[in-house]
Protein backbone atom coordinates (compact mmCIF):
# COMPACT_ATOMS: atom_id res chain seq x y z
CA UNK A 1 0.00 0.00 0.00
CA UNK A 2 1.28 3.57 -0.86
CA UNK A 3 1.49 5.53 2.17
CA UNK A 4 -0.05 9.02 2.33
CA UNK A 5 -0.19 12.04 4.29
CA UNK A 6 -3.55 10.21 5.36
CA UNK A 7 -2.11 6.78 5.41
CA UNK A 8 1.17 6.67 7.13
CA UNK A 9 5.07 7.95 6.42
CA UNK A 10 7.86 6.12 5.07
CA UNK A 11 9.92 7.03 7.41
CA UNK A 12 9.65 8.24 11.54
CA UNK A 13 12.64 10.22 13.42
CA UNK A 14 11.39 10.54 17.09
CA UNK A 15 13.58 12.83 19.66
CA UNK A 16 13.84 11.31 22.70
CA UNK A 17 13.23 8.18 23.34
CA UNK A 18 11.03 8.22 26.80
CA UNK A 19 7.73 7.08 27.81
CA UNK A 20 5.90 9.37 25.19
CA UNK A 21 8.66 9.03 22.15
CA UNK A 22 8.70 5.87 22.81
CA UNK A 23 5.16 4.96 23.11
CA UNK A 24 4.81 6.73 19.91
CA UNK A 25 7.55 4.69 17.94
CA UNK A 26 5.90 1.36 19.56
CA UNK A 27 2.22 2.46 18.56
CA UNK A 28 3.40 3.61 15.28
CA UNK A 29 5.33 0.40 14.16
CA UNK A 30 2.09 -1.28 15.23
CA UNK A 31 -0.47 0.23 13.76
CA UNK A 32 1.07 0.26 10.75
CA UNK A 33 1.42 3.86 10.56
CA UNK A 34 5.52 4.18 9.73
CA UNK A 35 7.63 1.74 7.82
CA UNK A 36 10.45 3.14 8.78
CA UNK A 37 11.45 4.57 13.09
CA UNK A 38 14.64 6.72 13.38
CA UNK A 39 15.72 7.54 17.07
CA UNK A 40 17.46 10.15 18.70
CA UNK A 41 18.37 10.37 22.49
CA UNK A 42 21.05 12.49 23.92
CA UNK A 43 21.20 9.83 27.17
CA UNK A 44 23.58 6.53 25.53
CA UNK A 45 21.50 4.18 28.04
CA UNK A 46 18.16 5.32 26.68
CA UNK A 47 19.63 5.42 23.37
CA UNK A 48 20.76 1.59 23.91
CA UNK A 49 17.67 0.41 26.15
CA UNK A 50 15.12 1.87 23.09
CA UNK A 51 17.18 0.04 20.33
CA UNK A 52 17.25 -3.19 22.72
CA UNK A 53 13.40 -3.08 23.24
CA UNK A 54 12.75 -2.54 19.54
CA UNK A 55 11.11 1.05 19.69
CA UNK A 56 13.56 2.46 16.91
CA UNK A 57 15.06 0.26 14.17
CA UNK A 58 18.18 2.13 14.06
CA UNK A 59 19.84 5.25 16.40
CA UNK A 60 21.24 8.22 14.69
CA UNK A 61 22.16 11.99 15.72
CA UNK A 62 20.11 14.62 15.06
CA UNK A 63 20.84 16.04 11.74
CA UNK A 64 21.05 12.33 10.02
CA UNK A 65 17.84 11.78 11.33
CA UNK A 66 15.89 14.77 10.84
CA UNK A 67 17.34 14.65 7.13
CA UNK A 68 15.79 10.90 6.03
CA UNK A 69 12.48 11.46 7.98
CA UNK A 70 9.15 12.44 6.87
CA UNK A 71 8.08 13.13 10.28
CA UNK A 72 9.88 14.56 12.99
CA UNK A 73 8.24 14.33 16.78
CA UNK A 74 9.96 15.83 19.29
CA UNK A 75 9.73 14.38 22.62
CA UNK A 76 11.93 16.23 25.14
CA UNK A 77 11.10 18.04 28.18
CA UNK A 78 9.76 21.42 26.75
CA UNK A 79 12.28 23.80 27.77
CA UNK A 80 15.18 21.70 25.69
CA UNK A 81 11.94 21.38 23.24
CA UNK A 82 11.72 25.67 22.93
CA UNK A 83 15.62 25.39 22.37
CA UNK A 84 15.54 22.63 19.63
CA UNK A 85 12.49 22.94 17.42
CA UNK A 86 14.26 26.34 15.62
CA UNK A 87 17.33 23.84 14.97
CA UNK A 88 15.19 21.52 13.58
CA UNK A 89 13.01 23.32 11.12
CA UNK A 90 16.73 24.70 10.14
CA UNK A 91 16.82 21.37 8.26
CA UNK A 92 13.86 20.28 6.80
CA UNK A 93 12.15 20.91 3.43
CA UNK A 94 9.25 21.52 1.87
CA UNK A 95 7.76 18.05 2.42
CA UNK A 96 9.02 17.17 5.72
CA UNK A 97 6.83 17.83 8.91
CA UNK A 98 8.20 18.10 12.45
CA UNK A 99 5.66 17.82 15.55
CA UNK A 100 6.20 18.15 19.22
CA UNK A 101 4.36 16.46 22.39
CA UNK A 102 5.14 19.36 25.31
CA UNK A 103 2.81 20.12 28.18
CA UNK A 104 2.60 23.63 27.38
CA UNK A 105 2.55 25.29 23.74
CA UNK A 106 2.34 29.23 24.15
CA UNK A 107 6.35 29.64 24.96
CA UNK A 108 7.28 26.93 22.13
CA UNK A 109 5.02 28.91 19.33
CA UNK A 110 6.10 32.04 20.15
CA UNK A 111 9.97 31.23 19.82
CA UNK A 112 9.13 30.22 16.28
CA UNK A 113 6.72 32.34 15.01
CA UNK A 114 9.01 34.04 12.57
CA UNK A 115 10.60 30.73 11.82
CA UNK A 116 10.65 30.93 7.63
CA UNK A 117 9.73 27.43 8.24
CA UNK A 118 7.30 27.87 10.63
CA UNK A 119 4.41 26.05 8.54
CA UNK A 120 6.14 23.21 8.71
CA UNK A 121 6.02 22.64 12.26
CA UNK A 122 2.75 21.79 13.91
CA UNK A 123 2.44 22.15 17.76
CA UNK A 124 0.80 18.55 19.34
CA UNK A 125 0.02 17.19 22.68
CA UNK A 126 -0.98 13.85 22.96
CA UNK A 127 -2.87 13.74 26.35
CA UNK A 128 -1.53 10.73 28.11
CA UNK A 129 1.10 9.60 30.28
CA UNK A 130 1.83 7.43 33.30
CA UNK A 131 4.08 9.21 36.48
CA UNK A 132 6.91 6.51 34.71
CA UNK A 133 9.63 7.55 32.62
CA UNK A 134 12.63 6.34 30.16
CA UNK A 135 12.19 3.96 27.52
CA UNK A 136 11.59 1.17 29.62
CA UNK A 137 7.87 2.48 30.43
CA UNK A 138 6.77 2.68 27.18
CA UNK A 139 4.16 0.77 26.23
CA UNK A 140 1.19 -0.19 23.49
CA UNK A 141 -1.98 1.26 23.62
CA UNK A 142 -0.83 4.11 26.00
CA UNK A 143 -2.61 6.74 23.77
CA UNK A 144 -5.70 4.63 22.54
CA UNK A 145 -9.11 6.29 23.39
CA UNK A 146 -7.24 9.53 24.90
CA UNK A 147 -7.42 13.12 23.22
CA UNK A 148 -4.59 14.73 20.88
CA UNK A 149 -4.73 18.09 20.57
CA UNK A 150 -3.19 20.30 17.92
CA UNK A 151 -2.44 24.11 18.32
CA UNK A 152 -2.57 27.06 16.24
CA UNK A 153 -3.36 24.99 12.95
CA UNK A 154 -3.78 27.77 11.21
CA UNK A 155 -0.17 28.77 11.04
CA UNK A 156 0.75 25.17 10.04
CA UNK A 157 0.64 24.13 6.09
CA UNK A 158 -2.59 22.13 6.11
CA UNK A 159 -0.18 18.83 4.64
CA UNK A 160 1.52 19.41 7.65
CA UNK A 161 -1.91 19.32 9.63
CA UNK A 162 -2.94 16.01 7.98
CA UNK A 163 0.29 14.10 8.47
CA UNK A 164 0.18 14.70 12.22
CA UNK A 165 -3.64 14.06 12.90
CA UNK A 166 -3.32 11.01 10.61
CA UNK A 167 -0.30 9.84 13.71
CA UNK A 168 -2.98 10.45 16.41
CA UNK A 169 -5.68 8.39 14.62
CA UNK A 170 -3.32 5.82 13.97
CA UNK A 171 -2.52 5.82 18.05
CA UNK A 172 -6.64 5.75 18.75
CA UNK A 173 -6.26 9.51 19.58
CA UNK A 174 -9.52 11.67 19.02
CA UNK A 175 -8.54 14.93 17.70
CA UNK A 176 -8.95 18.15 19.53
CA UNK A 177 -7.59 21.78 18.30
CA UNK A 178 -6.56 24.59 20.50
CA UNK A 179 -4.85 27.62 20.31
CA UNK A 180 -2.01 27.75 22.32
CA UNK A 181 -2.93 29.97 25.01
CA UNK A 182 -6.24 28.55 25.38
CA UNK A 183 -4.65 25.57 25.32
CA UNK A 184 -1.53 26.43 28.35
CA UNK A 185 -5.08 27.68 30.29
CA UNK A 186 -7.03 24.51 30.45
CA UNK A 187 -4.04 22.07 31.05
CA UNK A 188 -2.86 23.85 33.83
CA UNK A 189 -6.67 23.05 35.30
CA UNK A 190 -6.99 19.35 34.10
CA UNK A 191 -3.20 18.31 34.56
CA UNK A 192 -0.33 20.55 35.96
CA UNK A 193 -2.60 21.06 39.03
CA UNK A 194 -3.15 17.42 39.96
CA UNK A 195 0.47 17.27 39.58
CA UNK A 196 1.41 20.09 41.82
CA UNK A 197 -1.09 18.91 44.28
CA UNK A 198 0.67 15.27 44.23
CA UNK A 199 3.92 16.59 45.09
CA UNK A 200 2.84 18.85 48.18
CA UNK A 201 0.54 15.70 49.43
CA UNK A 202 3.86 13.42 48.85
CA UNK A 203 6.42 16.39 51.08
CA UNK A 204 3.61 16.65 53.46
CA UNK A 205 3.45 12.89 54.27
CA UNK A 206 7.01 11.85 53.86
CA UNK A 207 7.32 15.01 56.52
CA UNK A 208 5.11 13.12 58.77
CA UNK A 209 6.71 9.72 58.03
CA UNK A 210 9.91 10.67 60.26
CA UNK A 211 7.88 10.59 63.26
CA UNK A 212 5.37 8.38 62.11
CA UNK A 213 7.36 4.79 60.76
CA UNK A 214 3.91 3.53 60.48
CA UNK A 215 2.31 5.52 58.51
CA UNK A 216 2.69 4.40 54.64
CA UNK A 217 1.64 0.60 56.59
CA UNK A 218 -1.69 2.01 56.70
CA UNK A 219 -2.01 3.80 53.22
CA UNK A 220 -4.64 2.95 51.15
CA UNK A 221 -5.72 3.07 47.73
CA UNK A 222 -6.76 6.63 47.95
CA UNK A 223 -3.30 7.42 48.78
CA UNK A 224 -1.81 5.85 46.13
CA UNK A 225 -3.72 7.20 43.66
CA UNK A 226 -3.96 10.57 44.86
CA UNK A 227 0.42 10.80 45.11
CA UNK A 228 1.09 8.34 42.51
CA UNK A 229 1.84 11.70 39.64
CA UNK A 230 5.18 12.84 42.94
CA UNK A 231 6.20 9.90 41.38
CA UNK A 232 6.48 12.11 37.93
CA UNK A 233 9.91 13.29 36.49
CA UNK A 234 11.28 16.56 38.10
CA UNK A 235 13.35 17.02 34.64
CA UNK A 236 10.07 16.70 32.90
CA UNK A 237 7.48 18.52 34.88
CA UNK A 238 10.02 21.64 36.33
CA UNK A 239 10.44 22.95 32.75
CA UNK A 240 6.46 22.33 32.50
CA UNK A 241 5.32 24.49 35.76
CA UNK A 242 7.56 27.48 34.77
CA UNK A 243 6.96 27.79 31.01
CA UNK A 244 2.55 27.75 32.42
CA UNK A 245 3.67 30.08 35.25
CA UNK A 246 0.79 32.28 35.35
CA UNK A 247 -1.73 29.63 34.56
CA UNK A 248 -0.13 27.08 36.97
CA UNK A 249 -0.17 30.14 39.68
CA UNK A 250 -3.68 30.83 39.23
CA UNK A 251 -5.24 27.09 39.71
CA UNK A 252 -3.10 27.32 42.85
CA UNK A 253 -4.53 30.04 44.31
CA UNK A 254 -8.31 28.84 43.17
CA UNK A 255 -6.88 25.28 44.75
CA UNK A 256 -5.48 27.26 48.41
CA UNK A 257 -8.51 29.01 48.11
CA UNK A 258 -11.17 25.67 48.02
CA UNK A 259 -8.85 24.25 50.79
CA UNK A 260 -9.51 27.12 53.02
CA UNK A 261 -13.23 26.67 53.00
CA UNK A 262 -12.56 22.85 53.66
CA UNK A 263 -10.11 23.72 55.88
CA UNK A 264 -12.67 26.55 57.85
CA UNK A 265 -15.80 24.33 58.05
CA UNK A 266 -13.63 21.48 59.68
CA UNK A 267 -12.15 24.02 62.28
CA UNK A 268 -15.36 25.51 62.82
CA UNK A 269 -16.99 22.02 63.25
CA UNK A 270 -20.04 23.18 60.42
CA UNK A 271 -21.14 20.03 59.45
CA UNK A 272 -23.90 21.66 57.20
CA UNK A 273 -20.77 23.71 55.45
CA UNK A 274 -18.71 20.74 54.91
CA UNK A 275 -21.25 18.13 53.68
CA UNK A 276 -22.40 21.25 50.89
CA UNK A 277 -18.85 21.58 49.73
CA UNK A 278 -18.21 18.02 49.13
CA UNK A 279 -21.44 17.26 47.53
CA UNK A 280 -20.73 20.59 45.57
CA UNK A 281 -17.64 18.91 44.38
CA UNK A 282 -19.41 15.63 43.78
CA UNK A 283 -20.85 17.13 40.47
CA UNK A 284 -17.13 16.17 39.10
CA UNK A 285 -19.29 12.93 38.72
CA UNK A 286 -20.50 15.24 35.41
CA UNK A 287 -16.90 15.55 34.22
CA UNK A 288 -15.43 12.25 34.26
CA UNK A 289 -17.90 9.72 33.84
Amino acid sequence: MELTAATGVECLAVVGLGLIGGSMARDARANGFARRILGVDRNPENARRALELGLVDVLLPLDDAVSQADLTIIAIPVDAAIRAVSEILDKVGDHQVVTDVCSTKLTLMEAIRRHPRRSRFVGGHPMAGTEFSGPEAARFGLFAGKVGIVCDESDSAPDAVAKVEALYRALGMRIERFDAARHDMHVAYVSHVSHVISYALALTVLEKEKDENQIFNLASGGFSSTARLAKSSADMWTPIFLNNRENVLAVIDTYLGKLGELRNAIEQNDEARLRALMAAANDIRRVLR
